[in-house]
Order: structure tokens, then sequence, then C-alpha cells
């Protein structure tokens, strides 16, 4: 195989789940496959400098998160309804059949103020708890896959899961104490 080929391959290997990971922060499919495309596009001109202390994937993930992140950074708005949908434990089907349902308004708009003060309580936790938190919720990487992705241990891992937990809580307590 020539490089062009084992480049295909490993485009058609982890496409969907670069896509993915970045569709995790982004939420936007456009955004997502843009994203995917300049993750493969610096994975091809640094593949050089790939050591092999991980695994490939991971090394995909992390410059996947990388870039996720910068393009979050750039445009400055973040929006994760899907991953509230994930904390909620609403998949894409459930959360379909609420909204194209025959809720009446006031439920309509309580279901999208819940998800909003969601979103808000997501926006006041630190970088790195959004990234775990992005990583064991949407895509359901085991602590040993965030660890590696994140380039910490299990441990840190699970600390910051714990404190992201504990802040959403309190910025919700916070919200629904108040309203």
């Amino acid at each position: 195989m020539n490089n062009k080929e084992v480049f295909r391959q490993l485009v058609e290997d982890y496409k969907d789940k670069v896509v993915n990971t970045c569709f995790g922060f982004v939420h936007q499919q456009e955004d997502a496959e843009d994203i995917a495309q300049e993750v493969f596009v610096e994975a091809w001109l640094n593949y050089h400098k790939f050591r092999g202390e991980a695994s490939l994937s991971t090394w995909l993930y992390r410059i996947a998160v990388n870039k996720s992140l910068d393009a979050l950074r750039k445009r400055k708005t973040r929006k994760y309804i899907d991953l509230i949908k994930n904390l909620l434990h609403l998949n894409n089907e459930d959360h379909n059949q609420i909204k194209e349902s025959n809720l009446d308004p006031l439920q309509k708009i309580e279901t999208e103020e819940r998800e909003q003060v969601l979103i808000n309580a997501l926006d006041l936790i630190p970088v790195n708890q959004k990234i775990a938190i992005t990583l064991a919720k949407y895509e359901d990487l085991s602590m040993k896959e965030i660890a590696e992705v994140m380039e910490t241990t299990e441990s840190a891992v699970e600390s910051l899961l714990s404190r992201a937990k504990v802040s959403l809580r309190k910025h919700l307590e916070e919200y629904y104490k108040n309203n």
C-alpha cells in the first residue's frame, strides 16, 4: 500500500469516531465534518510526529478534542444540546418524539428552558471538566481512554467527572432555588 492508500484507510477506519467526537463539542453536523477534515489533515501532516506511545485512536481523539475546542473558541458560542440530551438520558429518538409530540405550548417552553439552563450550567464549568464529561457521556469512553486522550491519569479523570457533576448540581440547584 502506498501512503495515499494508507491515509484513505485511516480516514475510512476512524471517520465516524472523529466526526462524532467533534459533534460532541460543536453539535452541528457540518461543523463536525469540517473539523474532522482538519483533524485528518493534521494527522496526515504530522504523522511523522506520532510516537506510538498511545494508540492511533487516542492520538486522533486528542487532535479532534483540540480542534473542536479551537472551533468553539473561534465562534464563541457554545451549544451543548446533544450533550445535555445525553446527560438527561434522552437519545435522539426520544428527544425528537418529545419535540414532535403534542405537548402543549407551556410544556414545550418548559422543556426548552430546562435545556437552556443546562447549557448555561455547562458553560460555567472548567474546560477540562467539559472535555471529560463529553468524552464520558457522549462518546462513552472508558476512564482509561479518557485519561489517554486528556494525557492524564484515570484518577484525575474520575476527579474531573466528580467535580463536574458537583458543579453542575450546584449551578442547577441555585437556578431552581431562585426560580
